[in-house]
């Protein structure tokens, strides 16, 4: 499921293309992920898009916002005068823009579009007011490990769970918008194993923690996410940090800082989770 750095970079994408833009009609093609009646959007201009989490708030001029999750395998892909020159369709768009995987087409003014993909159809779209964001599922989340999560808090949450770790910095309620491959990588780079009981670490290691998830996110922002599975930005392009994380998708592999042991996988509250043996430790 995309995470921080992935949710991130659509919203920056649907920011630049969708500016100037208004919505002309909406082509709404499964019920079940547009929530809402899509007639109130129409000749409204799109005036910004925030992140929460995971989720993303695209506000029109009429109180009106498309609160949106995209889940495993959403895409927001658009095509129009903003993109003048679109990179190559990734593959992970499966079945092209339009087809059998598209469920709401946004056909906007000067000739712009804008398509929702889904494969698996787990993302939904909800139409609510701007002013009411906070009262959904938003207001459920812990804080932003780039924004509002200081040392101090950070501190707390690690300190007050005997959850092993791993299962703490991916709980959204704790700490918004860290998922499974960034997890991974930071307690890699911390050199903490992902079992251990989060009430364990020391300060120190809070600290090291700490800072790791940060780097981790920035980098992964900088690549421009990871298109692990169906992850796309909004030009259709894929992200990067697939191919530079530190031990996330790396079973077997040497350990690329101690040079001594190979990654293992195991699984964690159900998730796929690697760690050095060597040099990541109780």
């Amino acid at each position: 499921m995309p995470e921080l750095p992935e949710v991130e970079n659509i919203r920056i994408g649907l920011e630049k293309y969708l500016e100037g833009h208004s919505i002309k009609r909406i082509k709404v093609l499964n019920r079940r992920i547009f929530q809402g009646d899509e007639k109130k959007l129409i000749d409204t201009k799109f005036e910004s898009a925030e992140r929460f989490g995971k989720m993303i708030a695209i506000n029109f001029n009429n109180g009106f916002s498309l609160l949106t999750h995209v889940k495993l395998t959403g895409q927001f892909i658009y095509r129009g005068p903003n993109l003048p020159k679109p990179p190559k369709l990734s593959r992970k768009v499966v079945g092209g823009l339009g087809g059998k995987h598209t469920h709401v087409i946004f056909h906007l003014s000067q000739g712009g579009v804008l398509y929702y993909n889904d494969i698996r159809k787990f993302g939904w779209i909800k139409l609510v007011e701007t002013k009411k964001i906070k009262n959904e599922s938003v207001s459920k989340l812990g804080p932003e490990p780039l924004k509002d999560l200081t040392l101090n808090l950070f501190t707390k949450i690690i300190s007050s769970s005997k959850r092993p770790v791993k299962a703490v910095l991916m709980d959204q309620s704790k700490i918004s918008g860290v998922g499974n491959i960034y997890a991974n990588d930071a307690l890699w780079l911390s050199q903490i194993v992902p079992t251990r009981p989060s009430q364990s670490l020391s300060g120190e290691e809070i600290k090291t923690l700490y800072k790791a998830i940060k780097k981790v996110l920035r980098k992964g922002l900088k690549q421009g996410g990871a298109s692990e599975l169906a992850f796309v930005t909004p030009d259709g392009a894929e992200g990067k940090y697939q191919d530079h994380t530190l031990v996330y998708g790396r079973e077997g592999e040497l350990c690329i800082r101690c040079k001594k042991a190979k990654i293992k996988k195991i699984f964690l509250s159900g998730r796929g989770t690697y760690f050095c043996p060597n040099c990541q430790h109780d």
